[in-house]
């Protein structure tokens, strides 16, 4: 099966002004990435802060462009030196981190869903409103949310509302940056198995940012893990837990509190 998206050698720097007569300094935030990923599954990056994951995110989006560096999606070289297409912003998009800013608190819901169609399709207004309704019913919603606004919501409900419009274009890709860190527990479980039915009846494809390890394991079939800029392991979601091979994504995972019985007894006795 041919991969939904590929990258191949990805970089990004920016210059930081260093002062008055010193030349700008380059910070390499992006160094050389390549991955793939097939339809209909997920590719999880993880990384602490400042590895350059959410500047990647950007990247694969098309809100930035790469320094160096191509970018495929449907086997189509995205290139957006000269604008992104409609073409271009249909095949992928994003849903962000922050339920509670990512959407327009003056835009009532309908307008918020039916606004990706109003600027890249030719979709007459009533089949807008349509396909939003059926989406709201799709990420769990019901028709009569249509004409409420943002603040009415929890924020759980919120991020149903970001994923029905991200969705609202039918993307080949789907960038998920952080989706449910800002939720409850019970709220991200609920929202994860939203994805993952989603994932299963549309065949999506994912790729989802995180530094929840308990919510990558649950939710990626590959891992990459990313650290100041590099990819430093990537592999199945098995290979990298059961196994990792270099010593920052054991570091991370040793980190990584674990609230089972064995793990609190060997803290305990570790004290002791």
């Amino acid at each position: 099966m041919s991969p939904v998206l590929e990258a191949h050698g990805i970089k990004r720097d920016y210059l930081v002004p260093q002062g008055l007569f010193s030349a700008p300094k380059a910070v390499h935030a992006v160094k050389g990435v390549s991955f793939s990923v097939e339809k209909g599954k997920t590719l999880a990056i993880v990384g602490e802060s400042g590895c350059g994951k959410s500047t990647l995110a950007r990247i694969l989006t098309l809100i930035d462009e790469p320094t160096a560096g191509e970018l495929f999606i449907d086997g189509q070289p995205m290139r957006i030196e000269k604008g992104v297409t409609r073409e271009m912003r249909r095949k992928v998009q994003m849903v962000f981190q922050n339920p509670y800013g990512s959407l327009n608190p003056r835009q009532k819901v309908g307008d918020v869903l039916t606004e990706p169609l109003a600027l890249n399709t030719d979709m007459p207004a009533a089949e807008r409103r349509e396909r939003a309704m059926a989406m709201l019913v799709k990420v769990g919603l019901g028709p009569e949310h249509y004409n409420r606004y943002p603040h009415m919501f929890s924020g759980g409900q919120r991020q149903r509302i970001a994923i029905a419009r991200a969705l609202m274009l039918n993307p080949s890709l789907l960038v998920l940056d952080e989706p449910v860190s800002a939720l409850d527990l019970s709220v991200q479980a609920q929202i994860l198995n939203l994805l993952a039915d989603l994932q299963d009846e549309l065949g999506l494809t994912y790729v989802f940012i995180s530094h929840d390890l308990s919510v990558v394991r649950y939710i990626a079939d590959t891992v990459m893990v990313m650290y100041y800029g590099e990819v430093v392991e990537y592999g199945t979601r098995d290979e990298v837990f059961n196994a990792p091979s270099h010593d920052y994504t054991q570091k991370l995972f040793a980190s990584t509190p674990r609230a089972d019985v064995d793990s609190i007894r060997r803290r305990m006795a570790e004290r002791a």
